[in-house]
C-alpha cells in the first residue's frame, strides 16, 4: 500500500513538473514571437519595466505610453486569470483554450503586431493555471525568481541544508528557454504565421490537461480559486 502511494506521489510530482515546463515553454515561445513581431516582451515584464524607466528618463512619450499599456494589460490579464479560474472552479483546460483563442487575435489585423496586446493579456492570465507543485511556488511566465530560488537552494545544499524540492525551480527556466528557442526559429522561418504555432501549442496543452485528474490539477492551485472564503477564513463551496 505504501509503495503504491509513493509511486502515485512520484507520478503526480512528475506530471506537475511536466505541466509547469509545458506552460513555461508556451510562455517562452509567445514572448519571443511577440517580441520579434512588435518589439516588446509579452510575458517578461521585468524587461519592459527596465525599458519603461529608460523611456521615462529620456522623455520618449510614445514609448512611455506603449510600455505602460503593455504592463497594465499584463496585470489585468493576471487578475482576469484568477477570476476565470474562480468562475470555472479551477479549469486549466478552459483557461488554456482561452489563451489559444487569444493567440489568434493578431491574425485578425493586417499587421499582426497590432494584435500583440492580446498575447500580453493571455500571458498574464496564464499565470493562474499553475501556482505550485509539491509545495514549491513556481512561476510559469517569468524565471528570474525561479533562478534566484534555485541558486539559493543550491547554496543551502552545498552548506548541507537539504531543503525539499529546491531543484524543481530549474524546471520552468528549462521550459522557457526551449520555448523561446522554438519561437525564435519558427518566427524566423514563418514570420507572423508563428502565431498559429503559439495557438496550436496552447490548444494542445488544453486537450492534454484533460487527461490529468482534476484532483491533481487543483493541488497545483495554491489559492484554490474554486473556493470562496468568508471573513472568518472558513471556505464556502
Amino acid at each position: 500500500m505504501r509503495t503504491r502511494l509513493r509511486r502515485r506521489n512520484r507520478l503526480r510530482l512528475a506530471t506537475g513538473l511536466l505541466f509547469a515546463a509545458s506552460l513555461s515553454f508556451l510562455a517562452g515561445m509567445t514572448d519571443v514571437v511577440g517580441f520579434l513581431l512588435a518589439g516588446d516582451f509579452v510575458s517578461f515584464m521585468s524587461g519592459n519595466t527596465t525599458r519603461l524607466a529608460i523611456a521615462l528618463s529620456s522623455g520618449e512619450g510614445g514609448a512611455i505610453l506603449r510600455l505602460g499599456l503593455v504592463i497594465a494589460t499584463f496585470v489585468v490579464g493576471n487578475a482576469f486569470g484568477v477570476l476565470f479560474m474562480r468562475w470555472t472552479r479551477g479549469s486549466q483546460p478552459g483557461l488554456l483554450a482561452l489563451v489559444g483563442l487569444l493567440a489568434l487575435v493578431p491574425l485578425l489585423f493586417g499587421e499582426p503586431s497590432h494584435g500583440v496586446p492580446a498575447l500580453v493579456f493571455a500571458m498574464g492570465a496564464l499565470n493562474a493555471a499553475l501556482e505550485e507543485v509539491d509545495g514549491q511556488a513556481l512561476g510559469v511566465t517569468y524565471v528570474s525568481g525561479a533562478l534566484s530560488r534555485f541558486g539559493r537552494g543550491l547554496g543551502r545544499f552545498l552548506l548541507g541544508h537539504h531543503t525539499k524540492g529546491w531543484w524543481t525551480q530549474i524546471v520552468p527556466w528549462t521550459g522557457m528557454l526551449s520555448g523561446a528557442l522554438t519561437g525564435a526559429l519558427v518566427t524566423q522561418r514563418s514570420g507572423g504565421a508563428a502565431i498559429l504555432v503559439v495557438a496550436g501549442v496552447a490548444l494542445g496543452l488544453a486537450l492534454a490537461s484533460l487527461v490529468v485528474p482534476q484532483s491533481w490539477r487543483r493541488i497545483w492551485l495554491a489559492k484554490r480559486p474554486f473556493r470562496r472564503e468568508t471573513h472568518g477564513g472558513a471556505p464556502l463551496r
